[in-house]
């Protein structure tokens, strides 16, 4: 995308402090994991609601996270939020251009793991109450219906076919074999815990959508020039097809792309109800 940007001088404060401080911690979670072996990724991404490493600070720490595997992911999410966060702060303000960002990051996470949460909820509780009270009809019924390709991580697949090859079959012949029961609930004390904290997310990419979300409200005729695209393509179109690709792939059943799809949407959601409620408000927004 390109457009006119500003020189690092004249950038507005907001955007530049959000430039250094992604960066810096992409840096130091690096640093902290060569030499101390602490992992940034999992202290400071946004973990699921009923995860045991979950903590109410995460909802702000995971927008200045970005991936460890793909360093195109932070500097693709810095330069939009340059490129479009630039102008959208120069005319909203400082103070505007933050809560809009961190509102619009907050959205996205509540949509993504709000989704999330229609198939790990019921089978979080469902789980905890075989742990709490083992009985052997319900391992059963659940080892059998259960999706384990969906779910398994390669860590836990000796413990899922001892699980399912050995124990319930041993539990359905001696129900009260202690030995066994143990075995059962310490397996999906932990298989529980590794689907819970999987789903882990970060990036600033919800608050990025929500920036591109105002830039096309604000500005619906400026044209856009792609490198990936010969002809200019104004504003309102561009991000009206970016929203529907992203609708498109959230429905798209692909777990294995690794983009949290509905955080873009919430991003872009949280956004659009923001600026109209500012409207409705009477508070200038462009």
């Amino acid at each position: 995308m390109m457009m006119g940007g500003q020189s690092w001088s004249s950038m507005p404060p907001v955007v530049k402090n959000l430039l250094i401080l992604n960066v810096l911690m992409y840096l130091a979670s690096f640093s902290f994991m060569q030499g101390f072996g602490v992992n940034f990724w999992h202290i400071f991404g946004l973990h699921y609601f009923q995860s045991d490493v979950f903590q109410p600070y995460q909802f702000v720490t995971y927008m200045f996270m970005h991936s460890q595997y793909d360093i195109s992911h932070l500097v693709f999410n810095m330069f939009a939020v340059w490129m479009f966060g630039s102008t959208i702060e120069g005319v909203w303000g400082s103070k505007r251009f933050l809560i809009y960002y961190l509102i619009t990051g907050f959205g996205a996470a509540i949509l993504h793991y709000g989704i999330i949460a229609i198939d790990l909820f019921p089978l979080a509780n469902q789980m905890q109450a075989m742990i709490d009270n083992p009985n052997v009809m319900d391992m059963v019924s659940f080892a059998n219906n259960h999706e384990w390709g969906q779910y398994l991580h390669p860590d836990y697949l000796p413990q899922a076919q001892n699980f399912v090859d050995s124990v319930l079959p041993g539990l359905e012949i001696n129900p009260n074999d202690q030995n066994l029961i143990r075995s059962a609930t310490e397996f999906l004390t932990e298989y529980r815990a590794s689907i819970m904290d999987a789903p882990n997310v970060v990036g600033a990419s919800g608050s990025l959508f929500g920036i591109l979300l105002a830039f096309g409200m604000m500005f619906p005729n400026v044209s856009l020039y792609m490198i990936f695209i010969p002809i200019p393509i104004k504003a309102k179109y561009f991000v009206t097809g970016y929203g529907l690709i992203e609708l498109y792939s959230a429905f798209d059943s692909n777990p294995g792309d690794n983009v949290a799809h509905f955080a873009h949407l919430g991003g872009m959601l949280f956004g659009f109800i923001v600026i109209k409620i500012w409207q409705q408000s009477g508070v200038r927004w462009r």
